[in-house]
């Protein structure tokens, strides 16, 4: 990826994004939402479709010369539909956060009430977090796991919606390294007569390829990300039944964006053909079973695990036990400085603060997307665990950064 075009308007650019690109070959990315997408992808998201606005839906638009735009939106929705199973879909959110507001926008007045995770326990800021529009706009209650399993008590879930009674309740999470029971957040929802949104961000893929329970069947709205373990166009996704139809698609255009990254809808319709194959479904399998080789490995080196272990893409590991003096943001930086991009996060009953919190979360879809088996996900997790151990120590670290270089090497990302 050379980037001639830009360089010869601006090489500053063009040696960024060259950086960009060496950067990702040459570190491990285990950031829980990060993934790498395909050329195809890539060279989707780079189409001359960002020169056209389409604000509207196919055949319905308010600019003329949208024929090959319609095209391709209609691709991502009817792969969108044979993936996951919905009877509608809206392909245009610009992340997943504006498919949640889009959500909010159509069934809620300002000043409803969300019942939902708490963030440091696993949830997400668009969920009603006060820095976020959604705690700004609507009251809001939060849920908590259990502090001793590290599991969702969704008893006290139910009990909590009835005690609250809100207007919708979400599920779906950005740290929960299990696998959500789907029914009993509707189950819970239909006692109190609310709405049930299932914000599947992290899981896309992982649904869409049978290796994680489906909540399309169960919520009446379920909203997502397009680029994390689905790797496809980044951007965001609603899905829900025809009789929310209209009203989904009026919050998304004119309610919360003007014209749709066409550009991106692009990069959708091609991750989604990509994931409509076999080798995806076993690409899915095996993100599962890293994150599972994973979070064995780090308990073997005494790590602990948030709910002992994980169903998902992602580990979640506290550091309070086993190094109560180190804190997420000492090992994310340690980590970093090998080669090991992660992130510094909050567990469940954290005692510091959100920006230097006790845990680290850790993820297997971009390793998975580069090659990575079993065995060298459990190489990986005894580079963290050694660098973590020794944080300060500059020759653990040299020799660490050497290990990830070799990985880096065994296992390349782009064939250019």
């Amino acid at each position: 990826m050379e980037y001639d075009h830009v360089r010869e308007v601006d090489p500053a650019v063009a040696d960024a994004l060259a950086g960009e690109v060496e950067r990702q070959e040459s570190t491990l990315a285990m950031i829980a939402s990060e993934n790498h997408a395909s050329e195809a992808v890539l060279e989707a998201q780079g189409s001359a479709l960002t020169n056209k606005y389409a604000e509207g839906y196919p055949g319905e638009r308010y600019y003329a010369g949208c024929e090959y735009a319609d095209e391709v939106e209609e691709l991502a929705i009817e792969r969108a539909k044979e993936l996951w199973g919905a009877e509608h879909v809206n392909v245009q959110p610009h992340s997943g956060t504006q498919a949640n507001m889009g959500v909010y926008l159509a069934v809620l007045d300002p000043g409803d009430r969300i019942l939902s995770l708490d963030l440091t326990h696993g949830g997400h800021l668009s969920h009603g977090h006060p820095a976020n529009f959604a705690g700004q706009l609507f009251e809001v209650e939060q849920y908590e796991v259990d502090p001793e399993t590290g599991y969702i008590d969704y008893d006290d879930l139910a009990a909590t919606a009835r005690e609250f009674d809100p207007d919708i309740v979400v599920s779906g999470y950005s740290a929960y390294p299990r696998e959500v029971e789907w029914e009993r957040v509707q189950s819970a929802a239909e006692a109190v007569d609310a709405y049930h949104l299932a914000d599947m961000a992290h899981i896309t893929g992982l649904v869409a390829a049978g290796v994680h329970s489906d909540p399309v069947s169960h919520a009446d709205f379920v909203t997502g990300s397009t680029h994390k373990t689905i790797r496809s166009g980044r951007g965001g996704i609603i899905m829900c039944g025809e009789e929310h139809a209209d009203a989904v698609d009026a919050a998304v255009f004119p309610g919360a964006q003007g014209g749709p990254l066409m550009h991106n809808v692009a990069g959708k319709a091609v991750g989604f053909e990509e994931a409509l194959t076999d080798e995806f479904e076993a690409y899915a399998q095996q993100v599962v079973d890293n994150a599972r080789a994973l979070a064995e490995r780090f308990q073997e080196h005494g790590f602990s695990v948030v709910s002992g272990g994980t169903d998902t893409h992602l580990v979640l590991v506290d550091l309070r036990e086993s190094h109560p003096e180190t804190t997420g943001k000492d090992a994310e930086e340690a980590l970093e400085d090998v080669g090991i991009v992660l992130n510094a996060n909050t567990v469940p009953g954290e005692t510091r603060s959100a920006f230097n919190p006790s845990g680290i979360r850790a993820g297997t879809p971009a390793l998975t997307t580069r090659g990575f088996d079993e065995r060298a996900t459990e190489e990986v997790a005894d580079i963290i665990y050694r660098v973590v151990d020794n944080y300060d120590d500059t020759d653990v670290k040299a020799e660490a950064a050497e290990e990830v270089a070799a990985l880096c090497a065994d296992f390349p990302l782009y064939e250019e």
